[in-house]
């Protein structure tokens, strides 16, 4: 074999090297096919909105498409269930919710916050009970008044167990004014449920309702908090009865715990980016879902103290033990 062939094989050699490694760095490259989206909750509802609007302004940010599915069942935990056994490499993101962890407070699944890598939490809304137009029940007062009346009678459509809703219906009796928890796992049945005579009253946030508010089919009663919302200033808070619960539900993008630091990185920054949007804003302010952006950091630390917020509120009322 003469020089000339050797020189020839070497530079062979090393295009292929080269070639193998630009190969390998285009499929690190993040992302580089379609990224699922799990919304943890059924259609219609404020899960759904968020992944959907989510997905829809991150796929020209990404590059990819991002299919929406949802998996619901559990307070949300189905589908978070599916997130987590999913390939830890970003390509399965979902929402997560305040519903879902007050879940996980209370005793319902095995789930805990550092299983989740957090793009972030990127809504917080406030928590309200509704009753239909016509109902006789006139105020929270009234309501207050109609549940000590006839213990047990009046029945409060629901997320399902476990949830901030329970956890409201379960502080009410606490203070005796005792009503039926009515779960129901898919949103849209449970906006419909008291409209149709299948209970009294809708524990729900604001921006999920916005459409039957707005067409006056429902009227809000109390707000649970320390202080009215801005928008709806006639609305009484909880605290104005004594009732000191506050209970905002949260939203956010999460990820495998397991996921790479650099996809959790790039993921973040993409949706810093959407939140940015016009689109995202005005989406945000219709729903009444506005939050200050946070660092996934700041974001797991977030959800952490709404866990052990949650977990120290229903041992004080022995609603855990």
């Amino acid at each position: 074999m003469d020089r000339r062939t050797h020189v020839r094989l070497a530079l062979s050699s090393a295009l292929l090297v080269i070639s193998c490694a630009e190969g390998l760095a285009q499929d690190k490259k993040y992302p580089a096919r379609p990224v699922d989206m799990i919304v943890n909750f059924g259609p219609g509802g404020g899960a759904d909105q968020l992944g959907r609007i989510m997905s829809k302004l991150l796929e020209p940010v990404l590059g990819v498409p991002m299919p929406v599915a949802n998996v619901a069942g559990a307070s949300g935990n189905a589908g978070l269930t599916k997130v987590l056994t999913s390939t830890p490499d970003g390509y399965t993101i979902g929402t997560l919710t305040g519903l879902s962890v007050s879940a996980w407070a209370s005793g319902l699944g095995k789930m805990q916050v550092r299983d989740f890598a957090f793009v972030g939490v990127v809504q917080s809304s406030p928590s309200m009970l509704f009753v239909p137009q016509d109902s006789k029940i006139g105020s929270y007062q009234g309501l207050l008044d109609a549940a000590k009346a006839s213990p047990s009678k009046l029945r409060v459509a629901t997320a399902g167990y476990g949830t901030l809703d329970d956890i409201a219906v379960k502080f009410l009796g606490t203070r005796g004014f005792q009503m039926v928890n009515v779960p129901f796992a898919k949103p849209g049945e449970r906006y419909l449920s008291p409209l149709g005579g299948h209970s009294e009253v809708l524990f729900e946030e604001p921006g999920d309702v916005v459409q039957f508010i707005e067409s006056k089919q429902y009227r809000p009663l109390v707000v649970f908090g320390a202080k009215r919302h801005p928008a709806f200033p006639d609305t009484p808070a909880s605290a104005e009865f004594g009732h000191q619960i506050d209970l905002p539900n949260w939203r956010a993008i999460v990820t495998s715990g397991k996921a790479p630091p650099d996809v959790v990185a790039a993921l973040h920054v993409a949706v810093g980016r959407v939140l940015d949007s016009p689109e995202w804003k005005k989406f945000c302010d219709a729903t009444y879902t506005c939050i200050d952006k946070m660092s996934p950091e700041e974001s797991r630390r977030f959800a952490e103290k709404n866990h052990d917020e949650v977990a120290r509120f229903m041992k004080e009322y022995g609603m855990v033990k």
